[in-house]
């Protein structure tokens, strides 16, 4: 990775989600200017992080502990469940959830009443990033909260998974021609490349629409905000006219007295 292309992906996965495209814009002319077509070629794809994972990023890049603790306690948790300790596994278990409490709160530390949302992804992802290296590896650059859907912890590069059980004897069956069998082949691989197609465009819908939400609670909550500093305004506004009315309501009594 070159010098600018690094610089970039610093800049943009620290920076607040609301100025990425900009700054994204800015960091890919400059390369451009700069004469290196194939970083600003790179810079201009990355992808815009979600406020979730912009959280996560921030806090690994502003703590370089972090991801040093979650290796070190997922690796504790791989040794107890290959063998098979359980007093192991249950109290490396209590510790896996204080360590992501703990990071949760220190990630989401500064942020003004960060919505529920976002504080159950940031908790998901480090949770997925203790029990699959992929995330694991991918902290810093998110561009979406992680969840780990699996049971256990999964086996590190390298590593093979358990063997499945053998399968049950099958009759043989008659043999197909080399006509059939690449028909049905292509017909496999056409099927596949349709159901590639539609997994990225419904990813990419998805993406748009989490997105697009995202932008309308940070609105709407702007909007709260700005609502209820008006509303205390209002009612500063009513007192005050109460105030005068009582005022007024007295001395006039007094005249008619």
């Amino acid at each position: 990775m070159t010098d600018l292309l690094a610089d970039a992906v610093a800049r943009l996965y620290e920076a607040d989600p609301d100025e990425f495209m900009p700054l994204r814009k800015d960091l890919a002319e400059a390369a451009r200017a700069a004469g290196d077509r194939d970083a600003a070629k790179k810079i201009t794809g990355l992808r815009k992080p979600t406020r979730s994972a912009w959280v996560v990023n921030r806090l690994v890049r502003t703590d370089p502990e972090v991801t040093g603790q979650l290796a070190a306690l997922a690796a504790e948790l791989r040794g107890a469940e290959q063998s098979r300790q359980g007093s192991r596994i249950r109290e490396l278990s209590a510790a896996r959830a204080r360590l992501v409490d703990e990071l949760t709160r220190q990630a989401l530390a500064g942020l003004p009443a960060p919505p529920a949302a976002v504080r159950e992804e940031v908790t998901a992802t480090l949770d997925a990033a203790l029990a699959d290296p992929d995330v694991a590896a991918s902290l810093g650059t998110l561009v979406r909260a992680a969840h780990w859907a699996g049971f256990g912890l999964a086996p590190p590069d390298g590593e093979p998974a358990p063997a499945p059980e053998p399968a049950p004897a099958r009759k043989p069956e008659p043999a197909e021609t080399p006509a059939t069998y690449e028909r049905r082949r292509r017909e496999k691989i056409d099927s596949a490349e349709r159901d590639v197609a539609d997994a990225v465009q419904a990813t990419e819908a998805a993406a748009a629409a989490e997105q697009q939400l995202e932008e309308t609670v940070r609105r709407l909550e702007a909007e709260l905000a700005q609502a209820r500093q008006e509303l205390g305004e209002a009612r500063r506004q009513s007192y005050r006219a109460e105030s005068r009315q009582r005022r007024a309501e007295l001395t006039r009594n007094r005249l008619h007295e």
